[in-house]
């Protein structure tokens, strides 16, 4: 598990682990729950700086580490907790540990947070088809272009003050997003990351602007986050 720093802790000529591997791509840690706690708060430099730092006694050395992190998990340990059919067996006790093997501190740095429920037969059987890979990936296009155009980066990497000139929010969302920071007590970075995700809500809604449904889109996903 510690090979998210490095192949190699000891000696003096640390090797790249998987989250430099995994550097302008996706590391997925399915079952994060399982993992090491002090495994997973070592994440949280990386994901905030986008690379990681080995200290040695005479030397640093830096890799970098610009990844998504994307992770799955179970509600409870047996993965029943919530669903209709009553199977879940775990005590309370149990649910509430296991779901605190993540910190706070790392699930603030954590965008989405989606519940994915169990499908029903006949959901499993329908021939409905859906939206096409092919077209997801030209809207995704799109609004990357978009970002680039009006601000020469992806919105992920805007920093604060920049925020404030691509992100501005008219007098609903700004008093949407103010009422949502005391409810869900959202600290500075889950409130900027907050602006990020509507930003791009919007951009892949095609609108040059935040509107009331791109921020309680994002918001919805925080809230989610911070309850679970």
């Amino acid at each position: 598990m510690t090979t998210f720093i490095s192949g190699n802790y000891s000696g003096s000529s640390p090797k790249p682990g998987e989250i430099t591997l995994a550097n302008r791509g996706v590391l997925f840690l399915d079952e994060i729950p399982e993992f090491d706690r002090k495994v997973l708060e070592v994440l949280r430099q990386p994901i905030e700086n986008k690379e990681i730092v080995i200290s040695r006694a005479n030397s640093q050395v830096r890799f970098p580490a610009n990844f998504q992190l994307v992770a799955a998990m179970n509600p409870c340990p047996c993965g029943y907790y919530g669903d209709k059919s009553g199977r879940c067996q775990c005590r309370p006790e149990q649910i509430k540990r296991y779901q605190e093997k993540l910190s706070g501190p790392l699930l603030d740095r954590i965008d989405l947070h989606i519940t994915v429920p169990a499908l029903p037969a006949s959901d499993l059987q329908s021939a409905q088809r859906g939206e096409s890979s092919a077209a997801v990936r030209e809207r995704v296009i799109q609004a990357y272009q978009r970002q680039q155009a009006r601000q020469g980066k992806a919105n992920n990497e805007l920093s604060p003050s920049e925020l404030d000139q691509f992100a501005p929010l008219g007098d609903a969302e700004s008093r949407i997003l103010a009422m949502a920071q005391s409810r869900l007590s959202l600290s500075a970075r889950g409130y900027h990351r907050v602006l990020r995700v509507a930003r791009t809500i919007a951009d892949l809604a095609g609108s040059n602007n935040i509107q009331t449904p791109h921020l309680t889109e994002a918001l919805s996903y925080r809230s989610q986050l911070m309850n679970a």
